[in-house]
């Protein structure tokens, strides 16, 4: 009986246009770092014994780093998915919203996982908030449990 291996299902990878393009970018300038680390390590082969060599070391590693972030990439670009807010009475993906907790008020753009980074305004739509938001609509409230105690949001803008 011959039987055939079942790989995983990969799920798509959500990323803004911008958030997409921002990772070809850093693709295209990690080939062109890897040359200049590959010559490094070239260079440091020449200076003798590579266990006591830390310039060796150092190169090497900086190799390995590169290549194990392009590995990453190449993972990104091939299962990435560009979704845009297509939408904007409704969130997604791409939406920038506006909410307002208490008197603060706060804009975020929603994104894939991979592109969120909170201290520029932009959360993943996995992320507690980000979740709570996926498909709310203006004017809803949202409540946040959080270990401070429930933070309510309410959704002023999708722009």
């Amino acid at each position: 009986m011959i039987r055939k291996a079942v790989l995983p299902k990969i799920d798509p990878v959500p990323f803004t246009k911008e958030g997409f393009e921002k990772i070809q970018a850093e693709q295209k300038q990690l080939f062109i770092d890897r040359v200049d680390a590959i010559e490094h390590l070239k260079k440091s082969r020449e200076l003798g014994d590579l266990k006591e060599n830390g310039y060796y070391q150092a190169s090497r590693q900086k190799v390995n780093a590169i290549d194990a972030r392009l590995r990453r990439i190449k993972f990104l670009l091939k299962y990435g998915v560009v979704a845009s807010a297509s939408q904007t009475d409704i969130v997604e993906i791409g939406s920038f919203i506006e909410l307002l907790s208490g008197k603060e008020k706060f804009t975020y753009q929603i994104v894939g996982g991979e592109e969120s980074n909170p201290s520029q305004g932009k959360i993943s739509h996995k992320s507690p908030l980000g979740r709570l938001l996926m498909g709310k609509k203006i004017g809803e409230k949202i409540e946040l449990h959080a270990p401070a105690g429930v933070i309510v949001y309410n959704l002023l803008r999708i722009f």
